[in-house]
């Protein structure tokens, strides 16, 4: 069979992983990881971590494992995983929930965006704004639901978006705000007046919130802020988030959705036939993870920020402009002042040139507008000091050369 139609061909094209020739081509994160391996380079590219998380919450999962706790969990999720990430809410942020209701466990929070966005969308008039650049799977699951992608640019050096830009992208078609908060690829933290005017034009247009909050803990100057606890956001947001970043367990895959009750069972209508349920030893363990006590999660932003400073210095003395990351994994540079023109053909090239991978901004924008983001570069702060220390020697070097 030459041509295989079906949904696939969409969810592709939508996420710019569709060849002219009409197969599929792997993500630029798979494409940069392997070059990686293949040449040795430090992978500053892929969000990952490369070292694990507390010892409390490993042994949990050891000893949930060890007890037999090894069949289907309930299609929530495990009640004490539901009341800590119900009590992690209220004691962040203030939020209270029904545990019982307004929670529910995923795999990860990729599934949980999927279903989300599978549950929400009614069909091919709905529209989806999102901030971009913009995390690859975002385009791919609307694209999926056959919505239509709406992307309100981010400005560098910033990235912040422009309020009338903003508003003028949100309409009656909208059906869903898609926020990511701190931001994914860019590092951003949105101001204020930028969430306050996305829960203005919410209400005026009846659009539901969805927020993809998965850096919540590594917010580097005061603490995260959720959409949801903003003046008139609760009732119409659904809020993602998971273990992967704040534990450095990205392969645990345990994420959740809170929100309004019957939100809540919309995205488990659809979560239900996607995985069912995600791995039970996991669910106890990041229960205790959610429980440990507030020094760990203010070290846990205290040294991602030590990271991404040490990152920044070397960045800088290569000859990059550099954009200071507000939160997240992240840090974006800009490439021209090293004569790069094109962000994909330099990211290919700078392992054989320094020694390092990064990611290219155009990977996470719209074809349309990839000339906005042409010569801009993501690197991950997520990995040992040693390694980011090597990487910034190896890439003054490059300067030297």
């Amino acid at each position: 069979m030459q041509h295989i139609p079906g949904a696939w061909q969409r969810t592709a094209r939508g996420a710019g992983l569709l060849a002219a020739d009409g197969s599929s081509v792997p993500t630029i994160f798979a494409e940069m990881s392997a070059l990686a391996a293949t040449t040795g380079a430090l992978n500053l590219g892929q969000g990952f971590p490369d070292e694990d998380g507390p010892e409390a919450v490993l042994e949990a999962a050891r000893r949930a494992i060890a007890d037999g706790l090894n069949q289907y969990a309930p299609g929530r999720g495990f009640p004490d995983l539901l009341a800590a990430v119900a009590e992690h809410q209220r004691r962040f942020y203030g939020i209270e929930l029904d545990p019982a209701r307004e929670v529910l466990v995923t795999v990860g929070a990729t599934e949980a965006l999927s279903a989300t966005l599978l549950a929400l969308i009614d069909g091919p008039d709905d529209e989806v704004v999102v901030f971009e650049p913009y995390y690859d799977s975002y385009a791919a699951c609307v694209a999926l639901s056959g919505a239509t992608l709406v992307p309100v640019p981010l400005r560098w050096p910033d990235f912040q978006p422009d309020l009338e830009q903003l508003a003028s992208a949100v309409s009656d078609r909208t059906r869903v705000i898609l926020v990511n908060d701190p931001h994914n690829p860019t590092g951003t933290v949105f101001t204020r007046e930028v969430l306050d005017e996305v829960v203005r034009l919410a209400h005026r247009h009846d659009a539901i919130i969805v927020t993809d909050e998965v850096y919540e803990h590594l917010v580097f100057d005061g603490p995260h802020v959720p959409l949801s606890t903003l003046p008139g956001a609760a009732e119409r947001t659904v809020s993602i988030s998971s273990a992967g970043k704040t534990f450095s367990l990205t392969g645990w895959k345990t994420g959740w959705v809170t929100g309004p009750a019957e939100l809540v069972s919309a995205v488990l209508a659809v979560k239900q036939f996607l995985t069912y349920v995600g791995g039970s030893p996991f669910q106890p363990a990041i229960a205790v993870g959610l429980r440990l006590p507030d020094a760990f999660f203010a070290s846990v932003a205290s040294e991602m920020a030590a990271k991404a400073a040490l990152l920044g210095t070397g960045l800088r003395a290569a000859g990059f402009e550099v954009s200071t990351p507000g939160g997240s994994y992240f840090t974006v540079v800009d490439a021209a002042p090293l004569g790069a023109t094109d962000a994909d053909t330099f990211c290919r090239e700078l392992p054989a040139r320094a020694g390092v991978v990064g990611i290219p901004l155009t990977a996470f924008v719209s074809p349309a507008h990839r000339d906005r983001y042409a010569t801009l570069v993501r690197f991950a702060a997520c990995k040992r000091v040693e390694v980011l220390a090597e990487a910034a020697e190896r890439l003054a070097g490059m300067r030297r050369d």
